[in-house]
C-alpha cells in the first residue's frame, strides 16, 4: 500500500508574513550612513541583498573581511533601529491568518525559514499573534550558511520530516527564491520586495502573488502533486 505523501509550507518571515522589508532597508541605510557609504539607499538593499543574513549584508556592502563578532555587533544595532522604527507599522499580510489556519486543518506541516535572528523572530511573530503557529522555526543562526544557500530550508524540511520535493517555500526576496531552488523546492513568490517580472528567471516558482487572499492552499498542493505525477505519453 502506497504511503500518503506529506506536504509542508515553509515561510520566509520578513516580506511574506508581513510587508516590512522596507523597514529593514531603512535601518540598514541609517547604519551605513555612519560609515560614509555612498550610493546606499533602501532600493539598492532590497534589490541586491534582501533576505540575506546580517553578516552577508555587511560583507557585501561594507567590508568583505569583517569579523563575525563585529558583524554581530553591527547587526544587533541595526536590528534595534529596525524595531524602534517599525513597532507601530508591523501588520499581517492580507489573508495570512486564514491561509495558515486552512493549511494546518489540511494537515500541511508549517515551517518558518528566515534570515532574521531570534530576537526579531520573537518580535515579529508576537506582533502578528503567530508565536505558536509554526511546527518548526529555523533562522540563519541555526545553520552554517544563510540564503541563497539552501541550509535554512533543508533544515526546516528535516525538522518537519517532509521530503524537500514536497515542500513549497513562500519568499519575497531573490536570494530566498534561489535558496529554495538550491534546496530542490518549489516556491511561491510574493511581490512585496520585487515586481513579478523579477521572478521570471526562476524555474521553481509555482505562482506569483500579491498577498494571501488570492488562492486556497489546496490549489498549490494540486500544482505540486501534478509535478510529482509521471508524464502521460500520448
Amino acid at each position: 500500500m502506497q504511503q500518503e505523501r506529506r506536504y509542508a509550507f515553509i515561510f520566509d518571515m520578513d516580506g511574506v508574513l508581513t510587508d516590512n522589508m522596507r523597514f529593514h532597508a531603512e535601518s540598514w541605510v541609517e547604519l551605513f550612513r555612519d560609515f560614509g557609504l555612498e550610493g546606499m539607499d533602501a532600493e539598492r538593499y532590497l534589490v541586491e541583498t534582501a533576505g540575506m543574513r546580517g553578516l552577508d549584508v555587511l560583507r557585501y556592502f561594507l567590508d568583505p573581511n569583517i569579523s563575525h563578532a563585529e558583524a554581530e555587533r553591527l547587526t544587533d544595532f541595526k536590528d534595534f533601529l529596525y524595531r524602534v522604527m517599525s513597532r507601530d507599522r508591523i501588520k499581517p499580510m492580507p489573508g495570512i491568518g486564514e491561509f495558515l489556519d486552512t493549511s494546518a486543518n489540511m494537515q500541511i506541516r508549517l515551517g518558518l525559514g528566515t534570515g532574521s535572528g531570534p530576537t526579531n523572530i520573537r518580535y515579529v511573530l508576537g506582533l502578528l499573534n503567530l508565536s505558536n503557529t509554526f511546527d518548526t522555526v529555523v533562522s540563519a543562526y541555526d545553520v552554517e550558511h544563510g540564503k541563497p544557500q539552501p541550509d535554512i530550508f533543508l533544515r526546516a524540511a528535516e525538522l518537519l520530516a517532509v521530503d524537500p520535493s514536497c515542500c513549497i517555500v513562500f519568499e519575497d526576496a531573490l536570494p530566498g527564491i534561489e535558496a529554495a531552488r538550491n534546496a530542490g523546492m518549489q516556491c511561491v513568490a510574493v511581490t512585496t520586495t520585487n515586481k513579478a517580472e523579477a521572478f521570471e528567471g526562476f524555474d521553481n516558482v509555482l505562482q506569483v502573488i500579491d498577498d494571501f487572499t488570492q488562492f486556497p492552499p489546496g490549489e498549490l498542493i494540486a500544482k505540486l502533486s501534478a509535478k510529482h505525477s509521471p508524464m502521460t505519453l500520448l
